[in-house]
């Protein structure tokens, strides 16, 4: 019989445990016999006798899959009784093929782990998750708040009033003031011109022949109900914007780097509707990231900052080695296939969180503007050759290495007057290489004879 041959390959996490994240309960394993494998429930007890159980065994680092949000109480217990908790994309975690169970899967995590064939996913320091719970819960609002202003519309045009037409916004202030009149009984459709503001372009008198009701009661009590939604989900909103600017103030306040630093007030930038308005976003961001101006990028709002420093934190970004990598976690960088020397495949991968979306949105108000400049030159570019879908992920990822390099080196953000073309660049690098070698031979120019031929 001929020898079978072994690959061996090295533990490189000997004290490891795999986890096997579950709604209603969770599978350990702590080894890979049958005896390595514990089921404990979801209760907070059930979570401390996991951790019990881990360091009555010697386990000091632990691997688990971000299941949902089943994880993240399990990690937290984990973290503060002082393990290294590794938290792994899905993905990484696919088990061969088989028949699947549990037990399986809690004991293929730990092998992985075992021979470190498994990385952990980026997580946020505590104070940045925190403003991220306030911010996604406030986004989350102000989408229902959009829903019920659709509502709002629908009814008000089953009752033949017709704002959305002499109004931009039903939801503005001569909008909020008309609907509010009335759910309050109000029908003289002279009475409800009146209310307009003073910047609207219609006249009085076209107001009025489009706010003649039809007196429908049943579409009238659903206009009452959805304007009082919208009035409780706009009472909420401020809470939150309470809530944010009392957690960044903290922040600020608790650090002597951060509160020396002072910037006027930027008129030209338009603050959106849906920015909070008790913040001074654009100090309190200049603080935020330590004297680094990230509004002076053109195209950057309010929204996005506000985004960026709830997703990622000024520690968070940090913890990137490059700006390819921090390009690379956004997913705006090419997933180059090659096989055979040849490139299959370049596109941008699938998936994208809310930063993604955020540098998206002001990739694509680059592109809308019309003064140039060198990002919307680039993103035209770009957009005369594949296409704006590929000019807004291109001009996002060209974001996202400028705003690694601005906070990461801590430097001002440098917006060239031309753009120079790549035969200019070696031109440029040519002369420069030049001028060094004479600086190092100390030559001049009067010691070169220049022959013209």
């Amino acid at each position: 019989m001929k020898e079978q041959n072994q690959i061996l390959m090295e533990i490189v996490n000997p004290q490891a445990a795999g986890i096997d994240i579950g709604s209603r309960s969770h599978f350990v394993a702590i080894g890979q016999k049958e005896e390595h494998v514990r089921e404990f429930g979801v209760y907070n007890e059930d979570l401390k006798a996991i951790s019990d159980w881990l360091k009555g065994n010697g386990i000091q680092t632990v691997a688990m899959e971000s299941t949902g949000t089943y994880w993240q109480a399990l990690y937290a217990v984990l973290i503060n009784d002082g393990f290294q908790v590794i938290l792994c994309n899905g993905k990484f975690t696919k088990n061969i093929k088989g028949k699947k169970t549990d037990v399986q899967d809690c004991q293929w995590i730990q092998k992985l782990h075992s021979i470190g064939l498994l990385s952990g996913s980026f997580l946020p320091d505590l104070q940045t998750e925190q403003l991220r719970t306030y911010c996604r819960h406030r986004a989350g609002l102000i989408d229902v708040a959009a829903d019920t202003s659709k509502k709002m519309q629908k009814y008000l045009r089953l009752l033949n009033l017709r704002l959305d037409i002499i109004v931009k916004d039903i939801c503005g202030l001569t909008g909020l003031k008309m609907i509010e009149a009335i759910c309050n009984g109000e029908t003289d459709s002279q009475k409800l011109a009146s209310l307009r503001n003073g910047n609207c372009k219609k006249s009085e008198a076209e107001m009025q022949k489009a706010l003649q009701s039809n007196g429908r009661k049943d579409y009238l009590f659903a206009l009452k109900q959805e304007y009082q939604m919208y009035q409780n989900l706009q009472n909420q909103i401020k809470d939150c914007d309470i809530e944010i600017k009392k957690l960044l103030q903290d922040q600020i306040d608790s650090s002597n780097n951060k509160k020396q630093h002072y910037t006027d007030p930027k008129v030209h930038k338009r603050v959106n509707k849906n920015t909070p308005k008790n913040i001074d976003l654009n100090l309190i961001g200049y603080q935020y990231f330590e004297g680094v101006d990230l509004l002076k990028i053109e195209g950057f709002s309010h929204q996005t900052l506000l985004t960026l420093m709830s997703e990622v934190g000024l520690e968070g970004i940090k913890k990137f080695g490059t700006a390819k990598q921090f390009a690379s976690w956004l997913r705006l960088t090419p997933n180059n296939k090659i096989s055979g020397g040849k490139v299959l495949s370049s596109r941008v991968p699938k998936g994208s969180n809310r930063l993604k979306i955020a540098l998206r949105n002001a990739a694509n108000a680059i592109g809308n503007l019309k003064e140039s400049t060198p990002l919307r030159d680039f993103f035209h570019r770009i957009n005369f050759r594949k296409g704006r879908v590929s000019a807004i992920s291109a001009t996002a990822r060209k974001l996202g290495i400028i705003i690694w390099n601005m906070i990461v080196k801590n430097t001002s953000y440098y917006n060239p007057e031309n753009y120079l073309y790549l035969d200019e660049k070696r031109k440029l690098a040519v002369q420069r290489r030049i001028q060094k070698q004479m600086e190092k031979h100390q030559f001049k120019v009067d010691d070169f004879n220049f022959v013209t031929i």
